[in-house]
């Protein structure tokens, strides 16, 4: 099978999904981001009001600049959210909030995935500075255990995508369980409107777990294929 059609064949399925999961987080957060919250609360006030419900009083919440550019950040225990999340009382604010604050408790309860994806961080950033050096040298110069050592390390980001699941998808069950919990959110209205933001959003890390198998696949192959090629 010609290298093109393969790459496609393995690739664009990421791709498709990927851009599907794109439009739809963006169309989900914008419906969402237009329906006020029954409570009033901003992302941050529901952000904040979940941390010190579990005893984290001393991780801040913080407002950051970008679209969509939530996180908590392991490293420095530090929970921030984008400005619309920020400073909005609304359905999609809380939800992301929550789900943020579900990593913030992710790590307070010392969450093996979220512990192991931090670790692996380093290494995965590395791998992926390196690889395409490696793989592309090695098809050069026509050295197959340089090419395999480099298709190898791009297994680090399939491998760093797949780790990620658990880790979103738990996210959002704490999200859910604690806005449910602590009656920040009542009507099953709401309810829906939050599971709808962060299905939405599970979609993409889904999409990123495909793309980056599939890619990993298709260099496998190519290095397979050079080899049964010098052995011939």
């Amino acid at each position: 099978m010609p290298a093109d059609l393969l790459f496609w064949l393995l690739v664009l399925p990421g791709m498709a999904l990927g851009a599907y999961a794109q439009s739809s987080i963006k169309y989900t957060v914008t419906k969402y981001s237009r329906v006020p919250a029954l409570s009033g609360a901003t992302g941050a006030q529901v952000a904040r009001y979940l941390l010190d419900a579990r005893g984290l009083n001393g991780v801040p919440v913080e407002p950051t600049e970008g679209v969509l550019s939530d996180h908590y950040d392991p490293r420095s225990q530090t929970l921030r959210l984008s400005q619309s999340i920020f400073y909005t009382p609304s359905i999609a604010a809380i939800g992301i909030a929550a789900h943020e604050a579900g990593h913030a408790i992710q790590d307070a309860d010392d969450y093996f995935a979220l512990e192991f994806r931090s670790l692996v961080v380093p290494l995965v950033q590395l791998s992926a500075q390196i690889a395409p050096w490696v793989f592309i040298g090695g098809l050069i110069l026509d050295l197959p255990r340089m090419a395999w050592v480099g298709a190898i390390l791009f297994g680090a980001s399939t491998f760093f995508a797949l780790v990620t699941l658990p880790v979103e998808f738990d996210a959002s069950r704490r999200a859910l369980d604690q806005l449910v919990k602590h009656r920040i959110i009542t009507d099953e209205r709401e309810l829906e409107g939050v599971r709808a933001v962060l299905r939405s959003a599970a979609w993409s890390y889904v999409a990123a777990a495909v793309s980056a198998i599939g890619t990993w696949i298709f260099y496998l192959i190519l290095v397979f294929g050079r080899g049964g090629s010098n052995r011939a």
